[in-house]
């Protein structure tokens, strides 16, 4: 009996899946349509200018940044035209060149300088070699906060103590009090995996995002600070609370956004990684819906050499997830039964 019963109730989850998750796929692209690190529309000519080998469309991307003072935005394409430098880099080479002491162009030396310490086996002694690289750019614009977030991920780097790195914090938020790569930058510092503690990770998060302005990505630390908690696989009753009331909060963030923007995709992405690991399968597929098609790398990447393929895999196991316990209901509206 016990053994026909387990049968029976894998035969309804197997039909609720069956019946349910086709109609789950409202609201969301088809796999082919979902793009990974999707750049948004002033940065994507840039890109495509840099892989033939033109620098100018970046050029004039990163001194609109900085002359405008849209330090988020900066921050942004800094680090994605260092990723895109990191395998073609004819067109910076070609920009230093030509103008060796733009601060456009020193930022984004320094970033990749860094960036390329971070992956060679020696880390340590290549980051302190690149150390006059991040010098150079701050002392390009003395308002811009780039420079001062690549000092505190190079701080990280070569192990600088607490008094340093509070020193350069200092620096960072005197430019840009609300920044939110200096702040994630704090946060790994002071992560677990480096040179703090789960609650000093989550204790900067919450005090960050309570003082954050609205609307601010600042405002999401605190799920961050729960994407390291649940990568322990470990976690306690209180460590349970916060980290939901992390993606509570991040959830009332990603409603300021419109569907589909690709500003908030990564926090979006990280929010749904967060709410698969704690079986909240309704709101995930919310936001996977709020996500479109902007995939990001962070924080899949984390866990798989694929990060596309991840999120699609995440996104098909949520949407089974809800089918398998949704009613399951026969052509004439009433539920299936069967016999004794």
């Amino acid at each position: 009996m016990v053994h026909t019963m387990s049968l029976l109730r894998a035969l309804i989850r197997t039909a609720r899946m069956i019946r349910h998750t086709p109609q789950l796929a409202d609201g969301l692209p088809p796999d082919a349509a979902v793009l990974l690190d999707a750049p948004d529309e002033r940065l994507g000519p840039a890109l495509v200018a840099a892989a033939f080998g033109e620098y100018e469309p970046a050029a004039k991307l990163l001194a609109t940044t900085r002359e405008g003072a849209e330090w988020e935005n900066r921050d942004r394409y800094v680090t994605r035209l260092a990723t895109f430098a990191l395998n073609r880099d004819e067109w910076l080479t070609s920009w230093l060149a030509a103008a060796p002491r733009d601060p456009d162009a020193l930022v984004l030396k320094a970033e990749l300088a860094v960036r390329k310490a971070w992956e060679s086996p020696a880390r340590g002694e290549r980051l302190r070699e690149v150390g006059p690289l991040i010098d150079a750019a701050a002392d390009g614009d003395a308002n811009d906060p780039v420079p001062w977030r690549i000092s505190l991920d190079h701080a990280r780097g070569t192990h600088a103590t607490h008094t340093a790195f509070e020193s350069l914090w200092e620096q960072a938020v005197r430019r840009s009090s609300h920044h939110y790569g200096c702040h994630v930058a704090a946060l790994q510092y002071l992560s677990a995996q480096w040179y703090g503690s789960h609650r000093e990770c989550f204790d900067f998060a919450e005090q960050a995002a309570a003082d954050a302005l609205p609307g601010s990505l600042v405002q999401a630390l605190p799920v961050r600070a729960a994407f390291a908690q649940l990568l322990t696989g470990e976690t306690t009753s209180v460590q349970d609370d916060r980290i939901d009331a992390a993606a509570d909060l991040a959830i009332a963030l990603s409603a300021d956004y419109e569907a589909g923007d690709p500003w908030p995709a990564e926090v979006r992405n990280l929010l749904t990684y967060v709410l698969v690991g704690r079986g909240r399968w309704a709101e995930a597929l919310e936001q996977f819906r709020l996500i479109g098609p902007y995939a990001t790398s962070f924080p899949w990447n984390l866990v798989t050499d694929d990060p596309l393929g991840q999120f699609l895999d995440a996104r098909d196991g949520v949407r089974i997830q809800i089918a398998s316990s949704m009613p399951l209901r026969g052509q004439a509206g009433r539920s299936w039964s069967f016999g004794h």
